[in-house]
């Protein structure tokens, strides 16, 4: 199976690419499915229901979210009514479900969504509800196992690697918003620290540069915005997964001018 791994959406110009640059993903990369971090997609906070329809009929199976998944107050509905996650380290009692297993291309695929600890909202254990979370879906005979670990400490996502490699396929990291170059096939786990961003690739980290360097100068608070109008970026790692390992792995960057760069491709390590 062939899955499509797009890192945070942030604003209209980020579900501005998926819109027009998914369709031909799917087709050119020969996708069987893919998933998506939807936490900054409507006004770089959040999901709103319009958003969430828009993105489902660009091409995108299931979306993960992170710590701003509640920033919109319609989330706790849409969380039960679409293929939509948050963290599964909430504690219980919270709206929707941070595990789905899917079907596709006649095998069956477990997408869970861990949100970290440091500089994150308060959550249970993410590495204790990983593994109870592994154990379940092992014992319903679930081979293909993905995680968006949504964590600030690239320690973090790191060590879940190293806790999960040999039980499930993939971990990609989300939230910084910055795509990293270690992109790696271990022992079977395909994974990178942060996938980066899809929407403006020319200002901070999707937003309008003038409030951060407010902050920056000040101190003082402000209200990040995403721009009108921006050079966007699209970011997607690909993985082909067999048996529940990861085969092949690689990171695409497609640019609003149309210009597309395959720009990792996965060391394997033994």
């Amino acid at each position: 199976m062939r899955i499509g791994f797009i890192g945070d959406i942030v604003g209209r110009p980020g579900r501005g690419m998926v819109r027009r640059f998914l369709p031909q993903l799917r087709e050119s990369e020969r996708l069987d499915f893919v998933v998506a971090n939807y936490e900054n997609a409507s006004h770089g906070f959040g999901l709103t229901e319009k958003s969430a329809h828009e993105l489902f009929r660009a091409g995108i199976d299931v979306m993960t979210g992170g710590n701003h998944t509640w920033d919109k107050k319609e989330i706790k509905g849409l969380l039960e009514s679409l293929p939509l996650l948050r963290p599964a380290n909430y504690p219980d009692g919270v709206p929707g479900r941070g595990v789905r297993i899917f079907e596709t291309g006649g095998e069956r695929l477990g997408v869970v969504n861990l949100m970290g600890h440091f500089a994150m909202p308060m959550v249970d254990n993410p590495f204790i509800a990983a593994n109870r979370i592994v154990d379940v879906l092992e014992a319903e005979g679930v081979r293909n196992i993905l995680i968006d670990m949504h964590a600030e400490a690239t320690s973090e996502k790191r060590a879940l690697l190293m806790m999960l490699r040999e039980r499930v396929s993939a971990i990609f990291g989300t939230h910084t918003h910055v795509g990293t170059d270690d992109l790696v096939i271990d022992k079977g786990c395909a994974y990178v620290t942060d996938v980066g961003l899809t929407g403006c690739r020319d200002n901070v980290i999707g937003m309008d540069a003038k409030v951060p360097i407010e902050r920056f100068l000040t101190g003082l608070p402000g209200r990040f915005e995403v721009p009108d109008r921006c050079k966007g970026i699209l970011q997607m790692v690909v993985v082909e997964i067999s048996e529940g390992r990861a085969a092949e792995a690689y990171k695409i960057r497609l640019y609003d001018e149309g210009e597309r760069e395959t720009v990792l491709r996965a060391r394997v390590e033994a």
